[in-house]
């Protein structure tokens, strides 16, 4: 059977790797290079996500398919701490005693949120979907919490659409970062960056399949048995790009999905201006929702230098000067001299996800629509929250379906 998937992220990938030993695969990728989200750049002797990435205990898909790739013993757990800069101060927010010090949470608030932690896990998303995650927090913890704590959060991903936001996604969000110590959380890295993880990925599927760089899809039809793209004939074709994106028309009577992009500028520095911290949160307004600094929960001796993130989220384009508003807000908010950053570098993606309003579980997407193969951000593994873990997933549970399902 001669395939086609549209995309070269860890989906494509993923799927890419399970049919290309059985059946003559094409993997069409516009970029110049392949990982989509998880793609690195190239600095010096080291490799470095374009956006931070890290992985959880829970991600037995993508520990399996670092297995089979031989990848899997530079897997490390390595503890993440968390802070909020909130009225122009850092405050860690790792150890019991940091947080009881937290002033923006009432002694009695603070109860309440751990309580609601330790249970994330075991509350079950499906009747959170139609609620927001405002008038959740607000019901189960209070309206100062909301307001003093995860309105910011929200406002600084989701901009102004912060109230539509079901609670199904904060309750994930929340239960996929329990996994807590008494310093801190653990998270899980590879040494010498997700990059590893693509390049083993790549060099496998390359040699079952044709790799085509730099050739996005422009033109996709169906006749009778057969699909063709580009002009090439196939006999299936999986797409894992956003569903609205596809040329054609093919899927123009779903519902569109709401997807918002990413602008994630990556900073080198000489020292750390987040005290130590690796995911600092903006409670204050700034054109950017977090500073995340990666030397901070990766050892600095395997870089030479800090290398910082500032994270941001947009809908429909990119304002403009975006990256200079960022640059000149992160050196006068922390102290940071224009010479003391050595370089830097900008990653934007338009379709970075989903936004997971209310109501979003009725628009999670089939496998397969109208004889067309889906796998991406908008399936069900990603659904309330996307990941790594739900990217590989998808990507086995879409090459699994086609395999049956041509096969028989």
């Amino acid at each position: 059977m001669k395939i086609c998937i549209i995309g070269g992220g860890l989906t494509g990938l993923t799927a890419a790797y399970c049919l290309g030993q059985d059946h003559e695969v094409d993997l069409y990728e516009k970029r110049l290079s392949l990982g989509g989200c998880v793609s690195s750049y190239e600095i010096g002797d080291y490799s470095i996500e374009e956006f931070y990435h890290h992985c959880f205990a829970g991600d037995s898909h993508l520990f399996s398919l670092m297995e089979s790739l031989h990848v899997a013993d530079r897997l490390e757990w390595l503890k993440g701490t968390t802070g909020y800069y909130a009225d122009s101060t850092i405050y860690p927010l790792n150890s019991p005693t940091e947080i009881l010090r937290y002033p923006l949470l009432s002694f009695s608030d603070k109860i309440r949120l751990t309580f609601l932690t330790l249970r994330s896990r075991k509350i079950d998303t499906g009747p959170l979907d139609g609620i927001t995650a405002r008038d959740f927090v607000t019901r189960e913890i209070g309206e100062r919490a909301y307001q003093s704590f995860f309105e910011p959060l929200l406002a600084s991903k989701f901009g102004d659409r912060k109230d539509e936001i079901s609670a199904a996604w904060l309750i994930s969000r929340i239960a996929i970062r329990s996994n807590r110590g008494l310093s801190g959380e653990k998270l899980g890295y590879l040494k010498g960056g997700f990059f590893t993880l693509i390049d083993a990925l790549s060099e496998q599927v390359g040699k079952h399949c044709v790799i085509r760089l730099q050739d996005p899809v422009t033109s996709l039809s169906h006749e009778t048995h057969e699909w063709r793209v580009n002009g090439q004939r196939y006999d299936a074709v999986i797409s894992t790009i956003p569903p609205h994106t596809l040329p054609g028309g093919t899927l123009s009577h779903l519902p569109t999905i709401p997807y918002q992009g990413a602008a994630c500028m990556l900073l080198s520095l000489d020292h750390d201006v987040t005290s130590g911290i690796y995911w600092l949160n903006m409670k204050d307004p700034a054109p950017y929702g977090a500073v995340v600094a990666h030397t901070n929960f990766i050892p600095l001796e395997r870089y030479g230098e800090h290398l910082v993130y500032l994270a941001s989220y947009f809908h429909g384009t990119l304002p403009p000067r975006k990256d200079q508003a960022m640059l000149e807000d992160f050196c006068g908010r922390f102290h940071v001299q224009p010479g003391d950053i050595r370089w830097h570098r900008m990653a934007v993606d338009q379709f970075a996800g989903p936004l997971y309003t209310t109501g979003f579980r009725k628009r999670v997407l089939p496998y397969q629509e109208k004889g067309l193969y889906l796998a991406g951000m908008f399936s069900g593994p990603n659904y309330p929250e996307r990941s790594m873990e739900g990217a590989v997933c998808a990507g086995e549970e879409v090459a699994a379906l086609l395999a049956r399902q041509e096969g028989a």
